[in-house]
């Protein structure tokens, strides 16, 4: 067996050479979208667009950006996606679209019907050989070559309708799977096939001390529970008693700086954390070493990426677009500053703002950050509280505290200038000083946040809860497990759902 991690090892050494001589340059982006248009050129979307008077067009970006609108899953559903799901061909791209990824959506609300194409799946093989490449960046040993990779995700079992096939992504990308690499992957198919996340976990940790695993990958909410529940289980000093190679941990879809006490606890060494942004849309960025702040854009991959900056000239208070034409290519952008992604991909998605905010922390190199969500932002009187200042205030008051807060949230409360806050804490701790540290550290990273709450906002309320609760109500929602996450901020559709289940728990 040891040859076979030499052989990996220097496979991934060659990729990496490879991929880091090819040019980055927006030139990528440019030719993307020219293919992009030409493959969907003779589809009811590309004539309705007059893709072939775009081609022709000497700024092609300008008259993409001037004839195609930006539009949102709703929007995008209604006028052009219900009829590919009904099985009709040649609507957004050549053909009929067989595979639909369902998304997590956000807690409380129904999965979206994402379009999966072959040329979109090629995507993601592509992009998955280079990242494993990325792997030659920490010099691991050989040792580590011949582990598995442990995903921790959705069910992979599709449900085949009369027009077309649907489930988790992983479960459509699991169907192009080389055999040559399901010795290295686990749980295994019986245990990925299952829906119920208490069955899978249990499964899982059953079978935890026969697997030798080097990767995991999955939501850091997951599995930090299923590492959690092994160490328990077997009553071991760290989850390196069992996995001596567990040596890489990819994560991605939540901020993972809340997780990372817990994390530590069921560690006996180091571990590489990665950061990646993958979603069912695509494959759009991933983190190329652990000392690197981004995740690097993926400029030739399928998808041309768009950026709308995220301020009041773009967005109205509500958080919607004020014109719906207007956006920054990549060429354009600056550093530090959020931007709404809009995507255009080889799977007939067009100028489809897909709802995350990005910002760039290094242009050359096109590196980003996911600084937050559209929907995820409060200011219901100009407070203009962002996901980010929610998590650095949650960050900064754990360390000064030395508590773990891994789960939290926050609404507006109905009929009053006033936020409630919801904390995950598993020790005793005195709330009101908790809110008030909490509040003092949005005043001093948000000024407009300062002002308001001089005059305006009223005190903000704050409800303790243990951990468990936050994933006792994803479990009550069927929502448990998987790359499902429970949102920073709820929106008026999730809030009554959380208020009356912690009513009937007595915990409101």
């Amino acid at each position: 067996m040891p040859i076979i991690g030499k052989f990996i090892k220097n496979t991934t050494k060659i990729s990496y050479k490879r991929s880091i001589r090819k040019s980055k340059e927006f030139y990528h982006q440019v030719v993307t979208l020219v293919k992009l248009l030409e493959k969907a050129n003779k589809t009811q979307f590309g004539r309705v667009y007059s893709f072939n008077s775009i081609l022709n067009d000497d700024d092609i970006i300008e008259s993409f950006q001037r004839n195609v609108p930006i539009t949102n899953y709703t929007e995008f559903y209604d006028k052009w996606l219900e009829n590919c799901i009904q099985g009709k061909r040649d609507i957004i791209w050549p053909g009929r679209i067989r595979h639909y990824a369902l998304s997590s959506g956000t807690t409380g609300s129904p999965s979206k019907r994402i379009p999966v194409t072959t040329n979109m799946i090629r995507s993601f093989q592509r992009t998955s050989i280079k990242q494993l490449s990325t792997l030659h960046n920490l010099d691991l040993p050989e040792e580590f070559f011949q582990a598995s990779v442990l995903a921790v995700g959705g069910s992979t079992k599709l449900v085949k309708g009369p027009t077309h096939i649907e489930g988790d992504l992983s479960g459509i990308l699991k169907k192009y799977t080389s055999p040559l690499a399901a010795p290295f992957a686990k749980p295994g198919k019986k245990i990925t096939h299952l829906k119920n996340w208490n069955e899978k976990l249990e499964l899982m940790i059953q079978r935890a001390p026969d697997w030798n695993i080097g990767i995991m990958a999955g939501v850091p909410s997951w599995c930090i529970m299923l590492l959690e529940k092994i160490v328990e289980r077997y009553q071991l000093n760290s989850i390196h008693d069992i996995w001596p190679n567990f040596q890489v941990y990819v994560h991605g879809g939540v901020y993972m700086a809340p997780y990372m006490s817990r994390f530590k606890k069921v560690l006996g060494k180091e571990v590489y954390t990665l950061d990646t942004y993958l979603a069912s849309e695509g494959y759009f960025a991933y983190q190329v070493a652990p000392d690197r702040e981004g995740m690097e854009l993926l400029l030739k991959n399928g998808a041309f990426f768009e950026f709308v900056p995220f301020n009041s000239d773009y967005f109205n208070a509500d958080g919607n677009l004020i014109n719906n034409y207007n956006a920054l290519a990549l060429n354009e952008v600056e550093p530090n500053t959020d931007y709404a992604l809009v995507i255009s991909t080889n799977a007939g998605l067009w100028r489809y703002m897909i709802g995350d905010l990005v910002r760039f922390v290094d242009t050359a190199s096109h590196e980003i950050v996911i600084s937050g969500r559209i929907k995820q932002y409060l200011s219901i009187v100009g407070e203009h509280l962002s996901l980010e200042n929610i998590n650095m205030a949650i960050q900064k008051v754990s360390e000064k505290r030395g508590l773990e807060i891994s789960e939290f949230t926050i609404h507006v409360v109905e009929g009053e200038l006033q936020h409630h806050w919801y904390v995950g804490v598993d020790e005793e701790v005195n709330k009101e000083e908790l809110m008030r540290e909490i509040d003092a550290e949005i005043c001093a990273l948000n000024d407009d946040y300062a002002a308001v709450r001089k005059y305006t906002l009223k005190d903000p309320l704050i409800t303790v809860l243990p951990n468990e609760e936050f994933y006792k109500f994803l479990s009550h929602l069927g929502k448990a497990g998987s790359q499902n996450k429970f949102p920073r901020v709820l929106n008026t559709e999730q809030r009554p759902k959380w208020v009356e289940y912690l009513k009937e728990k007595n915990l409101g």
